[in-house]
């Protein structure tokens, strides 16, 4: 079977699951979600049988730290997956909500309620775990699911999505529901992205590259899940010792992810005093500082920082540094640089606080906060889908509410439109 029929029959397969999935129980949804969650962790030495594989093969082709973290898995991390997934049970069913009604001077009453978007296509890199993550949400909200992530990961995601589907099935899921393409092939992504007749929405989950390819060549909808070049602005009035921690703590505490900070921004007028603390902080950790003119002339150690710098993210312990006069500079400087994903202010001046978070254009806009929070996990959500850094239908991390749409129920006696 050639790559463009064997994606073909999985689309078709799952457009006829989705029909089912929309309206089964909630109650089988969760068995479902807590019977994978079990299976996960009880064949979790399989995964990392399957994962070691990965991680020597991405070793031997030389890919970059950062990369190989996001691959590795351990027992920690199939018991978050595992969490993600009872978590994601134990949140509200969207499908069927209603969140609007009205009855019209006619007697015409109107509903609008929650329903699944029918089939998600998901494109991922690298993070195995984005397949539990995935396949829980998506079931969750009614939805049936073709997952196709990247070949370094093959081995850990196939035994990752054989190992979900089996007990999904199991426990009541339609058969065709989740699916998994394993063809490493880039045709496959091309497939999927001309099939509209059968994949209602696509989410690309990766680097810039396969955002931008999948955005570009997709004649099916895409939901954008942006890079990350998260900003720090640390205020004039900050907290010298809160500053740093939050600094460390958005760089350094796991630099591959979309959430880590890219660039640091220093109110100018504390410059002297502030940016000696923060490098020595951060060459404790490792960083590699790139500075503005400015900040290395109080810093000589820092590189020189290029214009490229302030919209690259790094995903590594690399670090921008650049000092601005003001607020107004600040915020500035992250609209014009920035992705949309999450920026930070640290601050006393609670006015400064609610005019950045007003005036910076990005999902998520922190006070006195690490931008590492930007995940579906820490806002309650359980799992995610990703982080859409586009406006349209959802922005920020997407949980279940942004996996549905709404549909119109109308009831009336008779009525006819004169």
């Amino acid at each position: 079977m050639d790559i463009r029929e064997e994606v073909l029959q999985k689309a078709k397969a799952a457009k006829a699951a989705s029909y089912r999935m929309a309206i089964l129980p909630t109650g089988v949804k969760n068995a479902a979600l807590f019977a994978m969650a079990d299976a996960l962790e009880r064949r979790a030495e399989l995964i990392l049988e399957a994962n070691a594989q990965d991680l020597e093969e991405a070793r031997q082709k030389g890919l970059k730290r950062s990369y190989l973290d996001r691959l590795m898995l351990n027992e920690a991390r199939i018991s978050q997956m595992g969490e993600g997934l009872r978590q994601t049970a134990g949140l509200p069913d969207p499908v069927s909500q209603g969140d609007w009604s009205t009855v019209r001077p006619n007697g015409m009453e109107i509903r609008r309620i929650r329903v699944p978007l029918g089939v998600i296509g998901i494109i991922y890199e690298a993070r195995p775990n984005v397949t539990a993550d995935a396949a829980a949400l998506c079931m969750k909200s009614g939805n049936a699911v073709i997952l196709r992530g990247g070949s370094e990961a093959l081995r850990s995601n196939t035994a990752i999505s054989s190992i979900l589907s089996k007990a999904a099935y199991k426990s009541g899921v339609p058969e065709g529901a989740l699916q998994f393409v394993e063809s490493t092939n880039r045709e496959a992504v091309d497939v999927m992205a001309h099939l509209p007749e059968y994949i209602d929405v696509i989410i690309p989950r990766g680097g810039a590259g396969l955002i931008r390819r999948v955005v570009e060549n997709s004649s099916v909808p895409v939901i954008q899940t942006g890079t990350g070049v998260c900003h720090t602005f640390v205020d004039e009035t900050a907290d010298f010792e809160m500053a740093v921690d939050i600094a460390i703590n958005a760089k350094t505490s796991h630099p591959s992810v979309c959430n880590a900070m890219e660039t640091l921004l220093v109110h100018r007028a504390i410059g002297e005093a502030f940016l000696p603390r923060l490098a020595e902080a951060m060459r404790e950790k490792k960083v590699e500082l790139r500075g503005c003119e400015a900040a290395r002339a109080i810093c000589p150690d820092m590189k020189e920082a290029v214009e490229e710098d302030w919209s690259t993210e790094y995903g590594d312990l690399i670090l921008s540094v650049k000092l601005v006069e003001n607020l107004d500079e600040a915020i500035e400087h992250i609209n014009r640089y920035n992705t949309g994903h999450s920026d930070a202010i640290v601050t006393k001046d609670l006015g400064n606080a609610h005019r950045f978070q007003r005036e910076v254009d990005a999902a998520a806009v922190y006070v006195n906060t690490s931008t590492r929070f930007t995940d579906g996990f820490e806002f309650g959500f359980g799992a995610e889908i990703g982080i859409s850094t586009q406006k349209l239908h959802a922005r920020g991390p997407m949980g279940l509410n942004e996996l549905t749409s709404t549909k119109y129920l109308i009831y009336g006696e008779g009525l006819v439109r004169k």
